[in-house]
């Protein structure tokens, strides 16, 4: 923990959550311009509620380690890892053999961690996942197009498995 948990001013929680909820934005960018759920407002929301949960998790941490007190800051991430499994979970459906908003999902839980991350004060971190997130879901898509053979529409795919089911 060391000196950055103790810099909490009114300064460094604003960046952390500010960028959090940046990050969230830019996250569900992609989301919302392709019209899935959980876009901009939604993965905002997940990064900041996120990195709002840590903050707080830190500065109670502060101030009961004062006091004697031996708190653990990490059943904050850990009730959050939950939570957002759950939501997750709840986004993905299977209609007609095809999975729906299976990236969706992992993007609010990608949200989640860089919440996380922004409220511990982790700017490599956030940095280098934000980085790795956009090349999946924007460099990511281009790969998959270029490459033969991957279905790209429900048709295709419903006739990739008919054709696998039949071989």
């Amino acid at each position: 923990m060391g000196e950055a948990l103790l810099a909490l001013d009114t300064l460094e929680i604003t960046l952390r959550l500010g960028l959090a909820t940046l990050a969230g934005a830019v996250l569900g960018f992609d989301r919302e311009r392709r019209g899935h759920p959980a876009g901009i407002r939604t993965n905002g929301i997940v990064a900041l509620s996120s990195a709002v949960l840590t903050v707080s998790a830190l500065l109670i941490f502060i101030d009961l380690r004062s006091e004697g007190a031996q708190p653990d800051p990490l059943r904050v991430i850990q009730g959050l890892a939950q939570a957002i499994g759950f939501i997750a979970a709840g986004l993905i459906f299977v209609k007609s053999g095809d999975v729906h908003n299976l990236t969706t999902a992992a993007n609010l839980w990608l949200a989640t961690a860089i919440g996380i991350a922004c409220g511990a004060g982790q700017y490599a971190v956030v940095g280098l996942a934000m980085l790795f997130g956009l090349v999946l879901v924007t460099l990511g898509r281009i790969a998959k197009k270029l490459i033969p053979g991957i279905p790209h529409s429900d048709a295709e795919k419903r006739r990739a498995r008919e054709d696998a089911a039949d071989e």
